[in-house]
């Protein structure tokens, strides 16, 4: 996602953009002979423990080994992150680019996900803040030039029994991964840019401007997600309620700033489950996120560099003047939240070992080393491989029809 040496591959090419398109006809074929394998995953009932699986306490004790529990709410979670994949039309050639292939009524049914027990009740879209020449604007096709696309939805637990099985009421933003031209030039502008005055919380300025930039006929991201969030609490305000954010890639940071924003505009328990996220802030702003009640799961494959990046990170707080100096220059991110690490050297398939740069990343192949992970004495499980064998099968089948892209 952060890769700047490949850069004009993914966003000048229009050859390769078309290659990742894919039509509505394709679409429909995909749903219906290609939808997703049902879950083997049972479902442990989370009730009055729903805190501690929230993340109140940081998952201590959850991780490692990996809480049966929680796996299943990962895997869940990873589902909604599909569904924000799979709804998304890439075909740059189509009148619908960049928008959702499905209405609210029907998009977790059509994308794999008919039995999640929740509704969606709000489609949201990101807005770049990039100026392109002007030639740009005079291009016959509007691929290159799209501001605003359709990044991932909100959605409400509304089934009684799924309610009942988590111990309350969940509201779930989920988001895809870099899709769009103008997404990726925003993925490379990765210095730290301070959100309120000097020296307060900074964060990477691309992912700042997907979130916070307005269209001219369109509100942006934070507007759209404050709104629906505002309207949801006030609806089931009698009610226990959780927000989680979940996210693949780009999603993950706009995941993170979503929850240090619903923290502090709302005081209410915020959950992220990032699925192969770059890094998004400084230490200050992690400090807070975490202060305002933001709990942040971070999974990541020791293999994927989109983890590692951008910027580097300063072990253990030393001070001096040359940290003082290099946290001037804007480049010293932090981790945020708890890591759940995972690698992809463990897996029972021989071809995700050996996968290169994109396969490590790929959402599929993170919800398969989620699966197989045990603990770090003993990192597969025994019963993970036809799990993960017919999950991958099927993603692999869907890529290639699709040419969905990983990042």
């Amino acid at each position: 996602m952060h890769l700047a040496i490949n850069l004009s591959h993914h966003v000048m090419n229009t050859t390769t953009t078309t290659r990742l398109a894919r039509s509505h006809r394709l679409v429909t074929a995909v749903s219906t002979t290609l939808a997703p394998p049902k879950s083997t995953q049972r479902a442990i009932r989370i009730g009055k423990q729903w805190r501690e699986y929230q993340g109140l306490h940081n998952w201590e004790g959850l991780l490692d080994p990996l809480d049966d529990a929680l796996r299943s709410e990962i895997l869940r979670y990873g589902k909604f992150v599909e569904a924000a994949y799979t709804a998304f039309d890439f075909d740059p050639a189509s009148p619908t680019y960049a928008t959702s292939l499905h209405s609210k009524h029907s998009l977790l049914a059509n994308s794999g996900f008919p039995d999640s027990g929740y509704r969606v009740t709000r489609h949201l879209h990101a807005t770049s803040s990039v100026d392109l020449p002007a030639w740009v604007d005079r291009a016959p096709t509007t691929w290159l030039s799209k501001q605003s696309s359709w990044i991932g939805f909100v959605a409400v637990s509304t089934d009684e029994t799924e309610i009942a099985r988590l111990g309350r009421r969940d509201i779930v933003i989920s988001y895809r991964g870099t899709a769009t031209c103008l997404e990726w030039l925003e993925n490379v502008r990765t210095g730290l840019t301070c959100l309120d005055h000097h020296g307060s919380p900074m964060v990477a300025s691309g992912f700042w401007s997907l979130y916070t930039t307005r269209a001219r006929e369109m509100a942006s991201l934070r507007e759209e997600v404050r709104e629906e969030v505002r309207r949801l609490l006030s609806v089931y305000k009698d009610e226990p309620i959780s927000v989680t954010v979940t996210g693949h890639s780009l999603g993950a940071a706009l995941g993170v700033l979503t929850a240090y924003d619903v923290v502090r505009e709302f005081g209410v328990l915020t959950t992220v489950v990032s699925f192969g996220g770059p890094r998004v802030g400084n230490e200050r702003f992690g400090r807070e996120l975490e202060r305002g009640g933001g709990r942040v799961l971070r999974i990541v494959n020791t293999q994927d560099v989109i983890t590692k990046v951008p910027g580097f990170v300063i072990e253990g707080g030393r001070e001096g003047w040359l940290t003082k100096w290099l946290s001037e220059t804007g480049w010293v991110y932090a981790e945020v939240g708890r890591e759940l690490r995972l690698s992809s050297s463990d897996s029972p398939r021989k071809d995700v070992r050996a996968g290169n740069v994109a396969t490590c990343h790929d959402l599929g192949v993170y919800l398969h080393l989620v699966n197989s992970f045990m603990s770090s004495r003993c990192p597969i499980r025994a019963t993970a491989e036809q799990t993960n064998l017919d999950f991958l099968n099927w993603f692999a089948r869907y890529r290639q029809r699709t040419r969905t892209p990983v990042a």
